[in-house]
């Protein structure tokens, strides 16, 4: 079989049929590698909690619960969960994965419910909130683990976007950031104790690859990766593990308040 998404450095995802990936494309990376990349380092085990957020079309879920043995809360704002049913029963993992319909700054779960937290290419689309951190971590148990990987920079970037690559550059992408930034990001809250921040060897390969085999026709993107040759784009992973004893308050979400009605201007009855 002429498998584009098989490679040595990702054995567990090479299993996986080239049809049903395709199927589930949802993004600009593959989600079985940087899952499985991501979780080498995790120490998932069967039967934790593990919130994949930003799931997509869930084939990281699925990957996650057959990998690992592990119950996963398939959670997306952007696809619909009763299709993801569907691929979820069809992989034959309905008892241990669960699609939900959730916006990532509203999540429907209570605190300490997770065992861990994965986000596979989607985190910075709302993760880079100064104050998402502080909520989010109320979901995993102390102890537990919260872990990113997607797109992002191999070094910062600042000022004047580099002329080789602002063909393809639009506002939106100041959205990538460095290991170095996730770092600071996550560690001036003191929430987490940082236990990995570090780039994809060759990853801006593999996302070449990724756009070459599923959306050859996306040019800009394809000529900015190979003009770049990873001097700033790449694939970036964090992890961090929620520190004992931190205690975070649940997020305000109303202020009460009672009105008493006051003269508007001096003198004025």
């Amino acid at each position: 079989m002429d498998n584009p998404f098989a490679s040595n450095r990702f054995p567990r995802s090479s299993a996986y049929h080239p049809d049903w990936i395709r199927a589930g494309v949802s993004g600009g990376a593959n989600p079985l590698w940087l899952t499985e990349w991501l979780t080498r380092d995790m120490g998932l085990k069967p039967g934790m909690r593990v919130l994949d957020l930003g799931c997509g079309l869930a084939l990281s879920s699925v990957f996650l619960h057959r990998e690992f043995g592990v119950q996963v809360w398939a959670t997306d704002l952007w696809f619909s969960a009763s299709e993801n049913l569907r691929r979820i029963r069809d992989a034959g993992v309905e008892d241990s994965v669960f699609p939900i319909h959730a916006d990532a700054r509203a999540l429907p779960f209570a605190a300490e419910f997770f065992d861990a937290i994965v986000s596979i290419d989607s985190f910075v689309y709302y993760g880079t909130d100064d104050l998402y951190l502080n909520y989010l971590a109320r979901f995993v148990k102390p102890g537990g683990l919260i872990g990113i990987a997607g797109a992002g920079l191999t070094r910062g970037l600042e000022g004047v976007v580099p002329e080789h690559l602002q063909a393809w550059w639009t506002p939106e992408l100041w959205c990538l950031h460095s290991t170095a930034w996730w770092r600071h990001h996550w560690e001036r809250t003191g929430i987490l104790e940082i236990e990995l921040a570090d780039t994809l060897p060759e990853g801006w390969r593999l996302w070449r690859d990724w756009h070459l085999a599923i959306a050859p026709d996306n040019q800009p993107e394809i000529q900015a990766l190979e003009a770049d040759q990873g001097r700033y784009l790449g694939y970036v992973r964090c992890v961090g593990r929620r520190r004992e004893g931190i205690q975070l308050e649940e997020p305000i979400v109303s202020v009460p308040t009672q009105y008493t009605k006051n003269p508007l201007l001096i003198g004025q009855v």
